[in-house]
């Protein structure tokens, strides 16, 4: 009989590459995940690991295993929701990972409601940018995902993830008091081809729709500084020191003082953001109850925006 859990260590095992990278992820220490895939390897009689220094990688037979633990962890995802689903009353606790804008705008009004709707229901939030949020959906750190589309998340995801569009909003110039088109009621991308700019660190999925905004343009932004905080940027746009896109519920609420928001004239950059959910545990009568109250407020927060479109 193999054991699931020790099926687990070996697929964080294919996912991380390396055995302390998937010890991490599944909050072991190195030694404990070596003994786990030691003891799997007992337990199918097969050599599933070749150990070269102090580096492993997957025998052909540890890789066909390991293709069938990702299938397994699904199913098992499935078994909890079809139980849960029998249970009567909600109850629990669901766990949300999410980028900043998204939790002010979304999370935590959904959070509100539920905790009106459904009392004995707990939900916990995360806050973390870029990818940061679909690899700890992944290493099962969290229940739901919400996510940025950008070129390289469909390729990424695989059959691991299930992914549903939440809602879509604008990026808006973000100009110095001072700049010559501050006074302008629109401004067009190419007319900021020479200008220094403030754009998000690669790795931010907001930076690529900024960088694909400018190709689409005909130009290479000229960063002057880089900061993922909205509030960071706009300070850095107040101080002359450039322009900038930012998108548009991470304007709200913040004094600009020094700098002024015009929206994109021509082809309006937007971000598109999703939830995620593990394959498998989508009919989890709580994961369902939190989803349904995600896109309610995302409907309310972006009701004049298609996120499909």
């Amino acid at each position: 009989m193999i054991d699931p859990r020790r099926l687990r260590v070996l697929k964080a095992l294919a996912e991380h590459g390396t055995v302390t990278a998937a010890a991490q992820a599944l909050y072991l220490s190195p030694s404990a995940a070596s003994q786990q895939l030691a003891a799997l390897e007992a337990e199918v009689g097969h050599l599933l690991l070749e150990r070269r220094g102090r580096t492993v990688r997957l025998t052909p037979t540890g890789a066909v295993l390991a293709a069938h633990a990702a299938t397994i962890a699904a199913q098992l995802e499935q078994a909890e929701a079809d139980m849960a689903a029998c249970s009567e009353g909600l109850a629990g606790e669901v766990t949300i990972a999410a980028f900043a804008s998204a939790i002010t705008e979304v999370v935590a009004p959904a959070v509100a409601e539920l905790r009106e709707r459904a009392p004995r229901v707990r939900v916990r939030v995360k806050d973390a940018e870029g990818h940061a949020s679909r690899r700890l959906l992944i290493d099962g750190a969290v229940d739901i995902a919400l996510g940025v589309d950008d070129r390289d998340t469909p390729r990424q995801d695989g059959d691991q993830l299930l992914r549903r569009p939440l809602y879509a909003e604008p990026f808006d110039v973000v100009l110095p008091s001072a700049h010559p088109l501050a006074d302008a009621p629109d401004v067009a991308l190419h007319e900021l081809r020479e200008d220094p700019w403030v754009t998000p660190w690669p790795g931010n999925p907001a930076h690529d729709v900024v960088l694909r905004a400018c190709e689409e343009a005909r130009f290479d932004p000229r960063p002057e500084c880089l900061a993922d905080d909205s509030r960071a940027v706009c300070a850095l746009v107040a101080a002359g020191v450039g322009v900038a896109l930012v998108p548009r519920s991470a304007l709200h609420g913040i004094a600009f003082k020094g700098a002024v928001i015009r929206p994109v004239r021509g082809g309006r950059p937007t971000r598109r953001v999703f939830t995620a959910v593990r394959s498998g545990s989508e009919d989890h009568p709580l994961l369902k109850l939190t989803l349904h109250a995600l896109r309610d407020q995302a409907t309310r927060f972006s009701p004049d925006l298609d996120p499909t479109g």
